[in-house]
C-alpha cells in the first residue's frame, strides 16, 4: 500500500525540495519555493502538474479528481489507496520537473541518459539507478560523495546500502570518506 511517508521519500529525494509543515498536519513539498507535490487530508496525494499531464493523469485514475485553486485547475488529488507506489514516484517527479527551474530540469534530464561507469568518476559497480540519483542530485564525481553523509546518499530514491558500500570502498582508495 502506498503511504504518505512514500511520497515524503519520493519527494524529498528530488533535487532542491524543501518540506514545509501546513496545518492539520499537511505537508507541502517544494522547489525553490514552487509547491510541486502535497499531503492531503483522508491520506491523498496533491500533484501540481501541467493541464496536459492532468488529463492523462485523470484518465488512467478514475478515482482521482482535479486539485484547484480559486476556481482554477492546478493539478491532480488522488488517493494513495487508489495509487500504486511506482506510479506516485512517476507523477510525483513529472510535478517536481513542472515546477523545478530550467537549470534543474536540464541536469534531471540529463541524468535520465547516465550510463554506470560513464559519469565523472564515480563507479561503474554502483548501477543505474544510483548512477541516475546521483547525477540528478548533481553528483557526478566521488570528491563530491565525500561532501555528503551516508545517510544523505541513502535518502536519495535509487541508492541504497550496496551503492553506498561501494561508493566508501571507491573513497577509501583515495584515502577519503564519507562526512560525520
Amino acid at each position: 500500500m502506498t503511504t504518505i511517508a512514500q511520497l515524503r521519500k519520493t519527494a524529498m529525494s528530488l533535487q532542491a525540495a524543501t518540506e514545509e509543515p501546513r496545518g492539520s498536519g499537511t505537508v507541502a513539498f517544494t522547489v525553490h519555493g514552487r509547491r510541486f507535490a502535497a499531503t492531503g487530508g483522508n491520506n491523498e496525494a496533491l500533484l501540481h502538474l501541467p493541464e496536459a499531464e492532468a488529463v492523462e493523469f485523470l484518465a488512467a485514475y478514475p478515482a482521482a479528481g482535479r486539485l484547484t485553486h480559486g476556481g482554477k485547475s492546478i493539478g491532480v488529488r488522488v488517493g494513495l489507496g487508489d495509487i500504486k507506489g511506482q506510479q506516485l514516484n512517476h507523477w510525483v517527479r513529472r510535478a517536481w520537473l513542472s515546477r523545478a527551474p530550467k537549470r534543474l530540469v536540464a541536469q534531471a534530464t540529463a541524468a535520465d541518459n547516465a550510463v554506470p561507469g560513464a559519469v565523472g568518476d564515480l563507479p561503474s559497480a554502483i548501477g543505474r539507478p544510483a548512477t541516475h540519483a546521483l547525477t540528478a542530485a548533481g553528483i557526478t564525481t566521488l570528491a563530491q560523495v565525500a561532501e555528503r553523509t551516508r545517510a544523505d546518499l541513502q535518502a536519495m530514491h535509487g541508492v541504497g546500502p550496496r551503492a553506498v558500500g561501494i561508493l566508501h570502498d571507491a573513497l577509501s582508495a583515495e584515502g577519503r570518506s564519507f562526512q560525520d
